[in-house]
């Protein structure tokens, strides 16, 4: 049976010259910090992001919350979105590991208004936790892969930065949002003191993902990821598949993105389906199914038999992610099957 992956960015394979580079990479011991091959891809990546150090970590969860405790302390809040990745889908593992209690505030479309986040802030109490992060999610997963226009960084920044606040991007798919902007990496970064992302997305690597910011963040942040479990000894056979993701992987990020518009047109012209695919931006396309007589585990068993794979948001809502191995003519077979299966 011919087999669609889309239920995430997180199911591509390693590309060819990936595999070649990992078996060739050469080797020291990262927690003394002579593995060469890491050393390379923080500095590179430490330049193309334009922050002053990097540390490499094993999963986009790891880095934020490595990234959380390296700067706060126990008994402080943090404010982020409600529909955030860090609070639903990170094990609480900031409140459980750090002490860290996180304070949700609305994230229409995937965005924090200034105003929200300027009401969040906690003033001075003796009853009160601490504010001391303001964390922001780019491309934001539970709102369709929305991107931040930079303005509306530079506008959240600004009021974490004047209430005397930091602020953390969860940047998973920060080099998506670069290229749906068309701007460079390091712009959309620039306002945001501490920033992660992910290589085992959209840039096609097996595990991955980067902690950005200042030398003496990054220095503190190193201890916390030892602390959690993640000291890597001969870690350049990882991170040479990331410095061809650097290399390689980035530009080709918009041809996901325009699978996801023309998946996501398909889609919208399908009687019940709802979407609107001018909001789809880069490569994740999520929509409702609005027929009474079906819900999403039922639609998406339907197109398990075609061999079609997604994922369910909640009990009417889909989520299809374009990547690496997805064509065009994938996306056109995956239309043709939500068709059949939605007309019966």
């Amino acid at each position: 049976m011919r087999i669609v992956d889309l239920r995430s960015d997180t199911v591509t394979l390693p590309t060819p010259e990936m595999r070649r580079a990992m078996y060739e990479a050469e080797l020291g011991d990262d927690v003394y910090g002579e593995d060469p091959t890491v050393n390379r891809l923080e500095a590179m990546t430490a330049e193309l992001l334009g922050k002053e150090a990097v540390l490499f970590l094993l999963s986009g969860t790891m880095g934020n919350l490595v990234g959380i405790l390296a700067q706060t302390r126990r008994g402080d809040e943090i404010i982020v979105g409600k529909n955030s990745h860090i609070f639903l889908n990170e094990v609480a593992g900031c409140a459980a590991l750090g002490g860290v209690q996180p304070r949700t505030i609305p994230d229409h479309n995937g965005i924090l208004a200034p105003e929200a986040v300027e009401a969040a802030v906690r003033g001075a109490n003796v009853h009160y936790p601490r504010s001391s992060l303001v964390c922001i999610e780019n491309t934001h997963n539970r709102a369709g892969g929305a991107v931040w226009e930079l303005d509306q960084i530079h506008a959240v920044a600004d009021v974490a930065h004047r209430r005397g606040l930091r602020l953390h991007m969860d940047g998973a798919r920060v080099f998506n949002a670069a290229v749906a902007l068309g701007v460079p990496v390091r712009e959309v970064v620039a306002p945001v003191d501490s920033v992660t992302f992910c290589f085992s997305k959209g840039l096609a690597c097996p595990v991955g993902s980067m902690l950005c910011g200042s030398r003496d963040y990054i220095a503190e942040a190193r201890r916390y990821r030892k602390m959690v479990g993640g000291g890597l000894r001969q870690a350049g056979v990882l991170a040479a598949a990331g410095i061809v993701a650097l290399e390689r992987m980035v530009e080709r990020l918009a041809e996901d993105h325009a699978n996801a518009r023309l998946l996501a047109e398909g889609l919208a012209a399908l009687p019940g389906l709802c979407l609107d695919p001018r909001r789809v931006r880069t490569n994740i396309v999520s929509y409702d199914i609005v027929r009474e007589d079906m819900d999403a585990a039922a639609f998406l068993a339907a197109l398990a038999q075609h061999g079609i794979k997604a994922g369910a948001q909640g009990p009417r809502r889909v989520r299809m992610v374009t990547h690496y191995g997805i064509t065009e003519d994938d996306v056109h077979y995956t239309v043709h099957c939500a068709e059949k299966v939605l007309r019966g």
